[in-house]
C-alpha cells in the first residue's frame, strides 16, 4: 500500500541557486501522497531554481524563515544545489532550523549539496550518511561516515548523492515522513 501523508506538513528549505528537480521531485512525492509541501526561504518572494549552471525556473516562497516555525512541520527536506546549499548554510536562521528537526527527532531529508546544511548544524558525526561525491571529504572531517550509495537512511536522515537517485531518496523519504504521521 502506498504511503498516504493525510496532510502533513513538509518544509522544504532552499534559496536562489536550488537545483531543480532535486526541489520539485520530492515535491510532486510528497504532494502526491497526500502531504503539504511549503518553500520555507531565506527572504520572502520567489527564488531562482537552476539546472546545473543553467538558470531554471522560479518558486514562490511559502514562508520566510522568520515566519516559519519548526514545530509546525512533520519532516524537513534540503535540496541540492552549490549556490543553494552554500547560502543555507551561511544563515543562521536556516541552521538553527535544521537543528531543530534533529533534536525533535523529526525525518530529514537530504540530497547533493544540501548536505553542507547538515554540516553548517553540527547534526552528523557518528552518522553514515551519502551526498555528492566532493562533499565527501568536508563529511569525514565532521565526523561522519561517507558512502557512495544511491541512498542511506540513518534513522531519521535519508541522503542521496545526486538527481539520478531521486526515485529511491523520494521513496524513502516517504517511508520515513509516513513513519512520522
Amino acid at each position: 500500500m502506498a504511503t498516504q501523508l493525510n496532510g502533513a506538513r513538509i518544509a522544504f528549505l532552499a534559496t536562489d541557486g536550488v537545483e531543480q528537480v532535486e526541489l520539485d521531485q520530492p515535491w510532486s512525492a510528497i504532494s502526491d501522497a497526500g502531504g503539504q509541501p511549503e518553500l520555507i526561504s531565506l527572504s520572502s518572494g520567489e527564488i531562482q531554481a537552476f539546472n546545473h549552471l543553467d538558470q531554471g525556473d522560479t518558486r514562490s516562497v511559502d514562508r520566510d524563515l522568520d515566519k516559519a516555525n519548526p514545530d509546525d512541520y512533520v519532516a524537513l527536506v534540503l535540496p541540492g544545489g552549490v549556490a543553494n546549499g552554500d547560502f543555507v548554510r551561511a544563515d543562521e536562521r536556516a541552521v538553527n532550523f535544521v537543528k531543530s528537526f534533529f533534536a525533535a527527532g523529526k525525518p530529514v531529508g537530504v540530497i547533493c549539496h544540501g548536505g553542507w546544511v547538515l554540516i553548517e548544524a553540527g547534526v552528523v558525526s557518528g552518522r553514515t550518511l551519502t551526498s555528492w561525491p566532493s562533499l565527501r571529504t568536508d563529511f569525514r572531517n565532521a565526523g561522519a561516515q561517507w558512502v557512495d550509495e544511491e541512498v542511506v537512511v540513518d534513522g531519521t536522515l535519508v541522503t542521496s548523492r545526486k538527481p539520478d537517485d531521486l526515485p529511491a531518496f523520494n521513496a524513502a523519504v516517504l517511508e520515513q515522513v509516513g513513519r512520522a504521521v
